[in-house]
């Protein structure tokens, strides 16, 4: 079994739509695909985890927390369930979209003008299955997240 086999076989069982191209953007760009892939699968699905769970969360904040009130007002008002947990995987899908941004660019964090040469950055790399860094960076996330939410890119930004 090839190298692009085995990838493909890797992404087509984690459910990527697109697996060979996957596969072959990792071996020939050397970029950490499959590493890329996982992440934004898992943060696709918790983000999309809000609108099925809302149920769950609405019984939850009805029962007192900070957003106690605000959910009893838009219930009262005839927003369903079903609409505030469309709303909660938006807000979701839009925090995890800053978050991955911020990954890419530490440096647009309005930190006060001269600072810049003092503050640390970050980085998110890519570790081997045996836990040891690969030295590739994962670097853009934000682009490809939309891809696997089922969003267009820049959709609600």
């Amino acid at each position: 079994m090839t190298d692009i086999e085995k990838l493909t076989g890797l992404f087509a069982a984690l459910g990527a739509a697109n697996p060979e191209s996957w596969a072959i953007s990792e071996i020939d760009e050397d970029l950490p695909q499959l590493a890329r892939y996982r992440l934004l699968r898992a943060t696709s699905r918790d983000v999309a985890a809000w609108e099925g769970a809302a149920s769950r969360w609405v019984e939850g904040y009805q029962r007192g927390g900070p957003a106690s009130e605000p959910i009893s007002r838009a219930l009262a008002a005839g927003v369903t369930v079903e609409d505030l947990g469309v709303i909660a995987r938006e807000v979701a899908r839009e925090t995890a979209l800053g978050l991955l941004y911020r990954l890419s660019d530490p440096t647009d964090d309005a930190a006060p003008a001269g600072m810049e040469a003092d503050l640390p950055g970050w980085q998110l790399v890519e570790i081997s299955a045996a836990g040891e860094a690969t030295g590739r960076v994962l670097d853009g996330l934000y682009e490809d997240l939309a891809e696997l939410d089922g969003t267009r890119e820049g959709e609600g930004r």
